[in-house]
């Protein structure tokens, strides 16, 4: 499969992550809008289990493909845990972010067209932040700590579940729940990113405040994925997992 299809690919599935992710957030998690009980609205379960659904139905489709990173700290940690080569890195990342970017428009112009609309107040658009930009006042400090982790454990089970000695076919599923669990855990602290491409897809479309806050989601998820591959590939690695570049190894999350 030649590069050019496999960045197409990583640019459409992470078009249908934010899309799907931070679409279910701004348009779904509390409808009714406006009114106190929202009993039609999925909440933060139902948000968080999108999330999750996004990469699980996109692992099935586009796994076999690209492997179906949709983000620039699994690419990182997977190139980190020597999965993935690094002339595909930059690539990869291009394609994750202009997805992402346009997905955010998409949404910001179908939630603009709600009478009522606006970007001020709240968080109209599913952005990450901390301070008065987290969903729950969360420091900085707390922030930080809450990516690096939550990043940190994601990318130990993609690197788990995706091992050659894992039982085969269970990856998409493994990962897509473990990505909801990431959210019902840190929604309240930082809208939970552990991903760049994500953070920057939205925060574009919501103003300077919000841009200014994504260093943060950058280097924190980056962090945490190159940690989680260090580790893995140092304590956990058989010395039979192939490379990428090897003929199978693209399928990592469908086996």
């Amino acid at each position: 499969m030649s590069l050019v299809k496999k960045c197409a690919a990583e640019s459409i599935g992470t078009f249908w992550l934010v899309l799907g992710g931070c679409g279910s957030a701004v348009l779904a998690a509390a409808y009714p809008y406006g009114e106190a009980a929202n009993p039609l609205g999925i909440g933060l379960l139902g948000v968080s289990l999108a999330f999750g659904l996004t990469v699980m139905t996109m692992a099935y489709a586009i796994g076999h493909i690209s492997g179906c990173h949709l983000n620039p700290a699994v690419s990182f940690g997977l190139w980190m845990g020597k999965r993935f080569p690094s002339a595909h890195l930059l690539p990869y990342i291009v394609s994750q972010v202009v997805g992402a970017i346009v997905a955010g428009a998409v949404l910001y112009f179908i939630a603009s067209g709600r009478p009522g609309f606006e970007l001020t107040g709240g968080n109209p658009l599913a952005t990450n932040g901390f301070g008065e930009h987290s969903p729950g006042g969360y420091s900085l400090i707390a922030a930080l700590i809450t990516e690096i982790v939550m990043t940190f454990m994601f990318l130990m089970v993609i690197l788990g579940a995706t091992d050659k000695r894992a039982p085969q076919g269970f990856a998409p599923a493994a990962i897509g729940l473990c990505l909801t669990l990431i959210h019902l855990i840190s929604i309240p602290v930082t809208n939970t990113s552990v991903n760049p491409a994500r953070s920057t897809g939205v925060a574009l479309f919501a103003g300077a405040g919000l841009v200014s806050q994504l260093w943060l989601f950058w280097i924190a998820p980056i962090v945490g994925a190159v940690l989680a591959g260090l580790v893995y590939n140092t304590l956990f690695e058989a010395d039979s997992n192939p490379v990428l570049g090897v003929p199978d190894i693209d399928s990592d999350f469908v086996r």
